[in-house]
């Protein structure tokens, strides 16, 4: 019996966004400021996911002024508000880390198109059956 597995249950959010290394994403961080509470919303590539269950995390790097800024989420965060992917990036690595020691365009990450896929029954109809 697993008895830490089913205690974490209870604190794993339900509708986790589906999303991999090498996007692009948006992560909108709750802020309290005083009694107020806010929303602020973190850009980047996600170059790494570590852990499982409640412990998973994620870490989403981008470029300020000049300066790589790196941030460590965890997926099941209440501080998260929502994970938005903005682009799909295709890559051959678990982890980018190689992407500190790169800067401007070296940095992109080439983005994964997806294919229109052919229907089933096209062309069926078209042609008359003599």
């Amino acid at each position: 019996m697993d008895i830490i597995g089913e205690l974490e249950k209870d604190f794993m959010k339900k509708d986790v966004t589906n999303f991999k290394v090498g996007d692009t994403v948006k992560v909108a961080v709750k802020i309290k400021e005083g009694d107020k509470i806010r929303n602020q919303a973190f850009e980047g590539i996600v170059i790494a996911r570590k852990g499982s269950g409640v412990k998973e995390t994620f870490t989403v790097r981008h470029i300020s002024f000049g300066e790589g800024v790196e941030r460590v989420f965890f997926v099941h965060s209440p501080q998260i508000d929502s994970i938005k992917v903005i682009k799909k990036g295709k890559v051959n690595r678990a982890r980018l880390y190689y992407l500190r020691k790169r800067v401007g365009k070296s940095t992109s990450v080439e983005e994964e198109r997806e294919i229109a896929k052919p229907q089933a029954n096209a062309g069926v109809g078209e042609k008359g059956v003599s």
